[in-house]
């Protein structure tokens, strides 16, 4: 098809006929609207490629991915939340420290005598002794045979009725032939608390102790364990739902080949796991302050004022200042260190925050926050007009975008730590919590049975509120429940 002459307009009819106008007309406008599509496919690539490049940016110092995902290579330093005291690393001045000092009383002694004199070799013996100096070794004892007790329950014969009457057996003495106490919380110790898998904790019985026990026999003792200590649990179940500030999170659990939920609710003293099949099945009854990690079901928890957990914003604002550049959230993630910053020394010298450096805090929050939406506001939408048209729902917004609108409409949360000295800064409690839960998974897989977790549950719920009470795991794990729960400090 001929071109039209350089000086001739391509919309102007001048110098050719209607018919070939015409048909230029239809090219043009067939090349503007390819050119549209086109602005519209590269638009899409263009976020994409963005999206693709924020996921490969991300690593668990940015965003709430575990230290694990970030595979061999070196992980980014981890930045801590407190600042700078000016003092050299390691133990300071007064520490008490943990030397291995000597005894007084020593479990065994063993005399080294000379035999001969250095100077003139003539022979030497104890009895020419004129002192000593002392050496201590703390050792293991050597593994000693299993210690049996055999119960014997005797039957009398009345010489008045002739009725003949057997005394009863201990209440834990059950079977002809059973393991005691001890060992089965040493078995519960080292499988639920040390991680070991059964097989391997069969091995080491076996190798310390000489005592061949079948995997199924640990299984057992595990099912007893959490059995006895079920009352426990529930027990702490009601006094963490009613704390006046507790910590709630929850993590993905492998039971069965299927993802199910363990839901941790905890505090300083107290820690309850629960495990369920739907994420958003969380605990009854609760009441007081809730901190968590924004997950919006935590909001349908009613009479409970809520706190965030504000190391989420700060990787959350780091991942922006990385990848995204934007100086807002540079901005808000320097306020938020400072506040926690201020709010620990003041906490640390027993004293509330200035009411003026809380009102520079939150003017310096709202100008953060509208410079923030300014930013957003100047971007070119993600999506044309015309596309989000034929969309359902609110228009899609950057990340950034999205966060701002958290910080706005949940401040209240957000600061709660500057104005209640019971609240804290993050959420880490209830995440330390659960780490261990998840490594016992990434140590023997998932579990088997919805009853096999459940115990487990049970079991960490005992051994995590022992840890936090100051208690010996293994004089825990053969104490009466019922005691325990009297001695149960919560606060």
């Amino acid at each position: 098809m001929p071109l039209p002459p350089p000086d001739s307009h391509p919309g102007s009819d001048a110098g050719a006929p209607s018919g070939e106008a015409g048909v230029l007309r239809g090219v043009i406008a067939a090349l503007l609207e390819q050119i549209s599509a086109q602005r519209e496919v590269i638009a899409v690539l263009t976020a994409r490629v963005a999206e693709l490049e924020r996921r490969l940016g991300l690593n668990s110092t940015n965003s709430g991915k575990p230290p694990s995902s970030d595979g061999l290579k070196k992980p980014p330093r981890t930045r801590t939340l407190r600042e700078a005291s000016g003092k050299q690393p390691g133990g300071q001045t007064g520490h008490p420290g943990k030397t291995l000092r000597r005894t007084d009383e020593p479990d065994a002694t063993i005399n080294h005598f000379p035999t001969t004199c250095r100077g003139c070799g003539g022979a030497l013996d104890e009895t020419e002794a004129a002192g000593f100096n002392a050496r201590q070794v703390f050792d293991l004892p050597e593994p000693q045979p299993l210690e049996v007790t055999e119960h014997r329950a005797f039957s009398c014969v009345c010489s008045r009725c002739g009725e003949q009457t057997q005394a009863p057996f201990p209440e834990d003495v059950t079977a002809p032939v059973q393991y005691g106490k001890r060992i089965g919380a040493f078995v519960v110790y080292l499988l639920h608390y040390q991680l070991l898998p059964e097989k391997r904790l069969m091995e080491l019985m076996a190798d310390l102790f000489g005592i061949k026990m079948a995997t199924a026999t640990i299984a057992r003792i595990s099912q007893q364990a959490a059995a006895r200590f079920q009352a426990f649990s529930e027990t702490v179940r009601d006094e963490v739902a009613k704390a006046p500030v507790k910590h709630m999170d929850e993590t993905g659990f492998r039971i069965g080949g299927k993802t199910q939920w363990l839901h941790i609710a905890c505090t300083l003293l107290l820690t309850f796991y629960r495990v369920s099949a739907k994420r958003g099945s969380l605990l009854a009854n609760v009441t007081g302050i809730a901190v968590h990690d924004h997950w919006k079901p935590y909001y349908t928890l009613t009479g409970v004022v809520h706190a965030l957990c504000n190391a989420h914003h700060l990787r959350e604002l780091q991942a922006l200042i990385e990848i995204e550049k934007e100086d807002w959230a540079r901005k808000m993630w320097r306020l938020l260190r400072r506040a926690c910053h201020a709010t620990n020394l003041a906490r640390e010298r027993g004293l509330a925050l200035n009411p003026r450096l809380l009102a520079l805090i939150d003017r310096c929050y709202e100008t953060i926050l509208t410079e923030g939406f300014a930013f957003h506001e100047a971007q070119d939408p993600l999506i044309s007009t015309a596309d989000q048209a034929k969309r359902r729902g609110r228009p899609k917004r950057r990340t950034g975008h999205n966060l701002l609108l958290r910080l706005r409409a949940r401040k209240p949360d957000v600061l709660r730590f500057l104005t209640d000295p019971a609240v804290p800064f993050t959420n880490n409690l209830a995440e330390r919590d659960g780490r261990m839960m998840k490594l016992r998974q990434k140590i023997s897989g998932g579990f088997r049975s919805l009853a096999g977790a459940e115990d487990f549950a049970v079991i960490r719920t005992l051994i995590s509120t022992a840890r936090k009470q100051d208690w010996n795991l293994l004089a825990t794990l053969t104490a009466d429940p019922n005691k325990l729960i009297a001695e149960l400090r919560l606060a």
